[in-house]
């Protein structure tokens, strides 16, 4: 008899990803192991209302909030939203095994307050038992996360003004870990024992997620990114930024626009990526990886992934999908194929309705 009915279950919650040009909104539901994608939006944000990692103009992203929300045609309200890990101090700690609560609660706060450069009493802070360390079973590694309470107050207020309620707020850099578990299964041997570097270009900024066996081991934010690419385009043809953002997105431009514009584009960005990985290479023990994942609106630009692979020199680089061992039968089309990249810290957001309760 199945009575897996009379367990508490997590709240249904959507994944909410206030990026710098967008809002983005993934709900997914699970059947058995397997997860499917039941709903998603992209919601453009006016330029400027969010301005390096931070929100500028409140209102304008809790009307696009509401939007997305409406468009997308959930009752759900409960919402997983995230922190910039640049906004956030990460800091692994060793403990005693066995501590209560209390206690645990007491060591973080004394440990918080030799790493963080803040008073206690302006920051958010929260803690996560990782498990017994790795080379002593009588201690506990400790995961610590503060954050300036003023960036998690805009982040829920521009929530809440939508009428929403923020019941989880993570960092980005743990919602794309937990979508890039989802994508393992579409490198060979679930990408066991190799290095996939997970590179997110967005408008405004490319972060690199390099990941072993699951596990980050390292990552590094570069500026150069999207906007990049539309500026470029404003110089070249004489538009508006916002003219030149829908050309970039939808065609139209002159013959001239690729080799004068896109391909030295996407140059200079493998060449960046490149970078990055060089960086990789000698702050660590690693001199290669195995697999790069593209993702970020930019990662649909046909024949990135080609530049990078050619700059980079590895082999296997391809764009990221984290739908890709879900159903996605509410959700028609290629439409899905092309938006994917774009949605990784959504869903990996989204991915906290099935958290242990």
């Amino acid at each position: 008899m199945n009575l897996d009915f009379l367990k508490p279950k997590a709240p249904p919650l959507i994944g909410v990803d206030i990026s710098s040009s967008a809002v983005k909104m993934v709900e997914l539901s699970q059947a058995g192991r397997n997860f499917s994608l039941e709903r998603y939006v992209i919601e453009p944000l006016p330029k400027d209302a969010v301005t390096d990692n931070n929100i500028v103009n409140s209102e304008a992203v809790a009307l696009a909030i509401r939007n997305a929300w409406k468009r997308m045609g959930t009752k759900v309200k409960n919402v997983a939203a995230a922190l910039p890990a640049s906004a956030v101090i990460t800091k692994k700690i060793l403990v005693p095994a066995g501590m209560n609560e209390r206690e645990l609660e007491s060591q973080v706060e004394t440990e918080a307050n030799q790493y963080i450069p803040f008073s206690l009493d302006e920051v958010n802070l929260d803690f996560q038992v990782l498990g017994f360390a790795a080379n002593n079973p009588e201690e506990e590694d400790v995961l610590i996360a503060a954050a300036k309470k003023d960036k998690v107050d805009e982040r829920v207020a521009a929530i809440e003004e939508a009428g929403l309620k923020a019941v989880v707020l993570d960092v980005e850099s743990f919602a794309t870990q937990a979508a890039f578990e989802l994508m393992r299964p579409q490198l060979p041997n679930g990408g066991d024992n190799q290095i996939v570097a997970v590179v997110d270009i967005g408008s405004t900024a490319m972060h690199m997620n390099i990941f072993k066996d699951g596990q980050s081991i390292y990552s590094r934010d570069q500026g150069y990114a999207g906007n990049q690419l539309t500026q470029e385009i404003q110089r070249k043809f004489n538009m508006s930024a916002e003219e030149a953002e829908q050309a970039k997105r939808q065609g139209g431009l002159p013959d001239n626009y690729e080799p004068d514009v896109l391909q030295p584009f996407m140059d200079t960005m493998a060449l960046e990526i490149s970078r990055s990985l060089q960086f990789f290479y000698t702050s660590s023990n690693y001199n290669s990886v195995d697999h790069i994942l593209l993702a970020g609106g930019c990662s649909v630009i046909h024949g990135l992934d080609e530049a990078v692979s050619s700059r980079t020199q590895v082999a296997s680089t391809m764009r990221a999908n984290p739908f890709f061992s879900m159903s996605t039968g509410k959700v028609k089309g290629k439409q899905i194929q092309l938006d994917a990249p774009s949605l990784l810290i959504a869903c990996g957001l989204a991915m906290r309705r099935f958290d242990p309760v």
